[in-house]
């Protein structure tokens, strides 16, 4: 489940011997998908050299207010970090720096971060055993608790002092799972199922030509993203697509013609709670197929053409307790025909986009829509990011089935 995919991970690391463990926990983060950013405290240096961390993240490391060996002196804004991040995580967290987060003291870069931030803070301590028991460590234990954090608890085991006991900082695997049962929680969609079209669909004429159409499959690829991010199981069927889906959560089936994304939606579409027919379907095939490549031979070619299966209606059809979001494409009467479409279709959400629109439709990496709701509620929004699309899609769908 792709619960850290595209998150934004802030890790603040302090001066306890297991920061050298943070080089597997910024692995485990971006093989999870997440992008991580790490800022350290100064003293951390001496456990954990900057340059492997910023190896690992792919980011530069922050230490200080501002680069000492660059000549431009540039600052570096807490405010900007602290705002970037999803979430912040301290590991390890160590007996000195949790004091200064209950006091509120601002002496260093990581602090005045942490003093910025507004996204949720994970946070896992590591300290010797009589540290890790000290009144003063649990009471600032509780302090930040109270605050909101979450707490990782430390784990038992031998201890650099030689002692045995509690104050092991928990491995990153561990940490990263619970962040991900965490996140998954909170998440809107969790234990949904999803099905998403996208794409053309090639309607075959002879082996080697057909008849298709401009779509790229990005929304609806945007779409899939979008939900898995969100906690649900997604299953995506894509007409032809240079494409590539690698979210952890997203099933893609790959389909060509119209019978075959038909055959395709009805194996699963029962089993679904939420189903957004996305895909750009022909209407028409030829009404027979040559068994060879048609030859040029005359002046004009006369082709028969019949109706493809109306997919979107059968799904309307058939619908049960599925919520069904279909698409309208049009150049005229937009409204009127889109409100038409969700009518006759059993819909209970359609995205209507207008080729009137510079910067919406095919194969364009933005789009404008208007959401047209069963019950007759119409926002229209501005042209955005497909991804940003997506993202107003799933958060009208959410409203809807909360309301």
């Amino acid at each position: 489940m792709a619960v850290l995919q595209g998150k934004k991970v802030l890790l603040g690391v302090t001066a306890g011997i297991a920061a050298y463990k943070t080089a597997s926990l910024v692995r485990l983060f971006i093989k999870s998908g997440a992008t991580v950013q790490v800022v350290m405290s100064p003293a951390a240096k001496d456990f954990v050299t900057p340059l492997t961390l910023a190896t690992l993240s792919k980011n530069p490391v922050y230490s200080s207010f501002f680069d000492e060996e660059s000549e431009t002196k540039q600052w570096n804004n807490h405010v900007d970090l602290a705002l970037w991040a999803d979430f912040m995580i301290f590991a390890p967290l160590t007996a000195n720096t949790m004091a200064k987060m209950t006091q509120g003291q601002s002496d260093n870069l990581l602090m005045a971060v942490y003093l910025s931030a507004k996204c949720p803070i994970y946070f896992a301590p590591a300290m010797d055993l009589d540290m890790y028991k000290h009144p003063s460590t649990t009471s600032n234990i509780n302090t930040l608790q109270n605050f909101g954090h979450h707490f990782i608890p430390a784990t038992s085991g031998e201890l650099a002092s030689g002692l045995v006991g509690a104050g092991r900082m928990a491995e990153p695997e561990a940490i990263v799972a619970f962040i991900k049962a965490d996140l998954l929680q909170k998440m809107p969609l969790k234990n949904k199922k999803i099905l998403i079209t996208a794409g053309p669909t090639y309607e075959a004429l002879d082996p080697v030509r057909f008849i298709g159409n401009h779509s790229s499959g990005k929304m609806g690829y945007e779409l899939a993203k979008h939900a898995a991010q969100l906690g649900a199981q997604v299953i995506l069927i894509s007409g032809p697509s240079c494409l590539t889906m690698n979210t952890n959560g997203v099933k893609l089936i790959k389909v060509k013609s119209s019978d075959e994304m038909f055959k395709a939606v009805f194996e699963h579409y029962a089993t679904v709670d939420i189903a957004i027919a996305a895909a750009a379907v022909a209407d028409y095939k030829p009404a027979h197929i040559s068994a060879q490549k048609i030859k040029k031979n005359e002046a004009s070619y006369q082709l028969d053409l019949v109706k493809t299966k109306d997919i979107l209606l059968a799904m309307g059809e058939q619908k049960q307790n599925q919520f069904l979001v279909g698409f309208a494409l049009e150049t005229e009467n937009e409204i009127a025909n889109a409100t038409g479409k969700l009518t006759k279709k059993n819909l209970d959400l359609i995205v209507l986009n207008s080729l009137n629109d510079k910067g919406a439709g095919f194969q364009s990496d933005t789009n404008k829509v208007t959401l047209l709701a069963a019950n007759k509620k119409m926002t229209t929004f501005d042209l955005k990011t497909k991804a940003e699309v997506a993202q107003d899609i799933f958060n009208t769908i959410i409203a809807i089935q909360h309301a």
